[in-house]
């Protein structure tokens, strides 16, 4: 019994030491983006951003101890101060954003919110559709209809990346099917208006590979969520674009059709 002990608390100790060290060799690299941002060259970022690079393989790598949603949640925090930097992502691009979820979804694959974090930085900002797709492909392996709460919205954000941004529409209506499927095993509003939409988006592609309306209905899932400013721009602009129309209610903006 003793030697159980011993080893739970040798591997709870290897663990922190190990994110403890990490953190140690990030903690500069912070600095001196935080107190030198006004006068740090294009040069010294991309530096800090391969640096960056070296230190998610690493965390990709290292062994957890059972650690894992631990390591997953911290390295999301690190993703969202990257990708909330808009300064500096003007300078440098997103393009670590997939390797950032690569880490965060290997070790927590059942981190839901994550997936929709995923598609928007490494599609629409990155312009990396595919290796978003590829990672939530692996990830949606971990995932069943109840399992975690909510996972058929993982179906939905790859559907949007294979729709929008691969403009495979065919991968994007089998997408839509399975997050329908999975939404209607569950009773509660939120679940069956998710099915129900999906179910209609995708047949609106099964009868026309280039449906306005299947784009236009992808579009408002976006906008629909909580994104940041110039993710909601891009999406009003691409629904006006396609022809829709973005209607102000006292219960919400609604979408008017103007092409089937």
């Amino acid at each position: 019994m003793f030697a159980l002990f011993h080893q739970a608390i040798t591997s709870s100790s290897v663990a922190c030491l190990c994110l403890f060290a990490v953190s140690l060799l990030q903690f500069p690299q912070m600095q001196k983006l935080l107190w030198g941002k006004p006068t740090i060259s294009v040069e010294a970022l991309e530096q800090e951003i391969k640096a960056e690079e070296v230190r998610l393989k690493f965390l990709k790598k290292i062994p957890t101890f059972g650690y894992d949603n631990l390591i997953a949640n911290w390295i999301y925090l690190n993703f969202l101060q990257y990708f909330g930097d808009d300064e500096i992502r003007t300078l440098t691009g997103y393009g670590l954003s997939p390797q950032y979820f690569e880490v965060i979804l290997k070790r927590d694959p059942r981190f839901v919110n994550a997936y929709l974090a995923l598609s928007t930085s490494s599609s629409m900002y990155a312009a990396m559709p595919r290796k978003s797709v590829k990672i939530m492909n692996k990830g949606l392996k971990s995932l069943n209809p109840w399992v975690p709460e909510n996972s058929y919205y993982v179906w939905r954000y790859k559907a949007v990346d294979e729709l929008l941004f691969l403009g495979d529409s065919q991968a994007a209506r089998k997408s839509f099917t399975n997050a329908s499927q999975w939404a209607k095993k569950h009773s509660d509003s939120e679940s069956q208006l998710v099915a129900s939409i999906s179910a209609e988006t995708a047949e609106y592609l099964k009868n026309n590979h280039n449906s306005k309306r299947a784009q236009i209905s992808t579009w408002a899932m976006i906008l629909s969520h909580r994104t940041d400013g110039k993710t909601r721009e891009r999406a009003i602009r691409e629904i006006e674009a396609l022809g829709g129309t973005i209607i102000s209610t006292p219960q919400g903006n609604k979408i008017q059709f103007s092409d089937p």
